[in-house]
């Protein structure tokens, strides 16, 4: 990388790095990344004092960023990068001050398995941490994808994508008694599909998520 600022962030999320910015994500912070494929948004919390883990289900993915790791945060045991479904983490309960999910979630089955991601992650989540998630959306493009099935859709440029809308997250967040740090934030790619920034706080409350399907 011969930007410096390349360098420094990657290619980071730039949502994702306005939560940095604002100091919503601080140096010493556990941070764990899910579904963190070649670890794009790590680079910068790796050289900045995060104790930093992540789970994906490809292995190689996994293996690049432990090889990421140690060249840029040696301190770090191999065990943080693990080899996981986001749905069946082994990070203990409220282990974590912020949890990310960026591009992953839509890739959900169906419902039932959507629902069951976003569980986990709110159990790994500390009282008072962050979830910071970026995912597919039907907002402000209602009615233009063919559905295939309840949530699951073919969108303009033929991806088949889960799909919230912003009915459904609010439903979330009220049902885990979390709070929106921001307002639900939707982009429109190219007239061709919709991603929407979810961040939640979560309240020292006991909400659960209900199971569906």
């Amino acid at each position: 990388m011969h930007n410096p600022l390349a360098r420094q962030f990657g290619n980071i999320d730039i949502y994702l790095f306005d939560q940095l910015l604002r100091g919503n994500i601080t140096p010493g912070m556990t941070v764990i990344d899910c579904g963190c494929g070649g670890g794009r948004n790590l680079v910068y919390l790796l050289q900045n004092g995060f104790d930093v883990c992540a789970v994906d289900s490809e292995p190689d993915a996994i293996e690049a960023v432990r090889h990421m790791a140690r060249v840029l945060a040696p301190q770090l045991s191999p065990h943080n990068f693990r080899v996981e479904l986001i749905e069946a983490m082994s990070f203990e309960a409220a282990s974590a001050d912020v949890m990310l999910s960026n591009a992953v979630l839509h890739f959900a089955r169906d419902e039932r398995q959507f629902r069951a991601m976003v569980r986990e992650m709110w159990r790994v989540l500390r009282p008072g941490g962050l979830l910071f998630c970026r995912l597919a959306s039907n907002i402000g493009m209602e009615g233009k994808f063919r559905r295939i099935e309840t949530r699951v859709f073919e969108l303009l440029d033929g991806s088949v994508r889960f799909l919230v809308d912003a009915a459904l997250l609010h439903d979330i967040t009220r049902a885990l008694g979390g709070e929106l740090v921001d307002p639900i934030k939707t982009t429109i790619v190219n007239e061709q599909r919709c991603m929407t920034t979810w961040v939640v706080r979560k309240g020292n409350g006991t909400g659960e998520l209900e199971r569906t399907g």
